[in-house]
């Protein structure tokens, strides 16, 4: 047996898959999340703006920073705790 796990935003999607499963005659459990914790909304921000800056970056919109202050930051977000 394999299991598949689907995080789902769009609640108006999941009448639409749940008719797909059981079309195919598949066994499936639903479960509703609360969300993320503050220090997971927090991080998931940071990894969103991280993105959309990489995003900007492939455009050619941005100009990276010095490894070496880039590095720093890190660190520095690392020591208060994001």
């Amino acid at each position: 047996m394999t299991t598949l796990t689907v995080n789902i935003d769009n609640d108006k999607d999941l009448p639409v898959l749940k008719e797909i499963l059981n079309r195919f005659g598949l066994r499936y459990k639903i479960d509703k999340q609360a969300g993320l914790d503050k220090d997971g909304e927090k991080l998931y921000k940071k990894l969103k703006q991280s993105f959309g800056e990489i995003k900007e970056w492939e455009a050619g919109n941005v100009k990276l920073q010095n490894a070496k202050d880039a590095i720093a930051e890190i660190e520095a977000e690392l020591a208060n705790d994001i």
